[in-house]
């Protein structure tokens, strides 16, 4: 293993810190439009906010599938607002295109939670040559998409535009032309100026400019309404199975997701986004269902390609992608960056499996041998991560999870969905429950 993984656990709590300080500077811009915290108590009522007049044009333009070759998908298509602006399917990859026949080579991310709090790419590095060589070095973080390669939400929102896999257009003159024939094309030209489509760039730059302010206004987006959150602020008890299901989560011993997947408060109260924004190895088995991977030549190598580029040189970037959040995880139908697995149970089986039973998930070659990690090109599968809990353990040895411990991780995951209601209760009855959930906790 090279120092790059030399200590992964350490370089994640150093790296936490240069994360946590990137994430302020890059969400000091628009915390005034989107708080951490964006859910008022239960108690309070509340008018949801009026979006400005770019913001509400934005939200046209985000749901418009007549921007699209195909006339037929829009940036909702994928990112739907009724499925926490994720996918609003099991496929591993969308379909899209002229005709909506062309495949994707990657699961949908979410758009939640993460669009006002993503930190710029980084890899910071100590300057000494002898401190990289002696010292573990942290993980790359930040940027948006699965493999970092976008530094603004602008750049973000454009890509999809002319991907061949996605609304396809051809240039921006394309995309302005549908612009101009939109119902709102009026709307259009009251917020950005008469002239504004005699120039296609700036058109494309401005309706761009429209969906970012979309993205960061529109309250659904970041609602911060789940169980975990009223647990967080005192308006609801997390049950037995809910309780032990955390304890399990955050056990370095155990699963250890919190190291990754945060789970605390930040410095100024902020509730957690359970994603520390870095890159990871995990060794996801390749998926049949993408048809890019009939080609057995093909892989999909995060940080070094094919879609992102300018970073491939490193090679101890190769095969790595960015943690995601767990925000609404429970809701979803397809799982890690290559869609492989289709139910959150299944997912959860594997990272407390991958080692302990190989044969369950990976292939055997000609001569009855499993090919662990087989999604990546045999150089690389000593980036996988195999350092950190539970990702350490032997062929033959105890999972970290048994069946019962997933089911109780499952209930903690399920209270990260949002549009939790709390029932209102005495505060000797909120006393009772936490007193009672607590003990079944411990005894278990």
């Amino acid at each position: 293993m090279s120092v790059f993984f030399a200590s992964h656990t350490a370089r994640r709590a150093v790296a936490a810190l240069r994360v946590a300080a990137a994430v302020v500077m890059t969400a000091a811009a628009v915390c005034a439009v989107t708080p951490a915290r964006a859910a008022p108590p239960a108690s309070v009522s509340t008018t949801p906010p009026v979006l400005s007049d770019i913001a509400s044009l934005g939200k046209l333009i985000f749901n418009d599938p007549a921007l699209s070759a195909s006339g037929r998908m829009s940036c909702a298509s994928c990112h739907s607002p009724a499925h926490a602006y994720g996918p609003p399917n099991g496929l591993a990859a969308q379909m899209g295109g002229p005709d909506l026949r062309s495949q994707g080579t990657r699961a949908v991310p979410t758009l939640g939670y993460v669009l006002n709090r993503t930190p710029v790419w980084t890899h910071v590095q100590a300057a000494s040559i002898f401190e990289r060589l002696t010292d573990a070095d942290s993980p790359p973080s930040g940027g948006f998409a699965w493999d970092g390669r976008f530094n603004t939400l602008h750049d973000q929102a454009l890509f999809p535009l002319f991907n061949a896999n996605e609304m396809a257009n051809r240039d921006a003159g394309a995309v302005v032309a549908r612009l101009e024939r939109a119902p709102y094309a009026a709307r259009f030209r009251q917020v950005f100026g008469e002239t504004i489509f005699v120039s296609k760039d700036m058109a494309l730059r401005q309706a761009m400019r429209a969906v970012e302010r979309y993205e960061l206004e529109e309250p659904g987006f970041h609602p911060y309404s789940s169980k975990f959150d009223a647990y967080l602020d005192g308006e609801a008890q997390l049950t037995a199975s809910e309780l032990r299901g955390m304890k399990l989560f955050d056990d370095p011993a155990r699963g250890n997701c919190a190291s990754c997947h945060i789970d605390q408060r930040g410095a100024n109260g902020a509730h957690p986004l359970f994603t520390d924004f870095q890159f990871e190895a995990l060794g996801v088995p390749r998926n049949p269902e993408l048809r890019a991977n009939r080609d057995p030549r093909y892989y999909d190598e995060g940080l070094c390609g094919p879609i992102r580029t300018d970073v491939a040189k490193n090679r101890l970037y190769c095969g790595l992608f960015k943690t995601p959040t767990l925000r609404n995880v429970a809701t979803r139908q397809v799982f890690f960056h290559n869609g492989r697995f289709h139910t959150l149970r299944e997912a959860l089986r594997f990272y407390v499996e991958r080692d302990t039973n190989p044969a369950k998930w990976y292939p055997k070659d000609a001569h009855g041998r499993v090919v662990k990690f087989d999604d990546l090109p045999p150089a690389l599968r000593a980036n996988v991560d195999t350092v950190d809990e539970p990702l350490t353990r032997k062929p033959g040895e105890r999972p970290a999870w048994n069946e019962h411990d997933i089911d109780d991780v499952m209930a903690f995951l399920k209270t990260l969905n949002d549009g939790y209601r709390p029932a209102r209760r005495s505060t000797a009855q909120s006393a009772a429950a936490t007193a009672t959930a607590t003990l079944a906790a411990t005894k278990r």
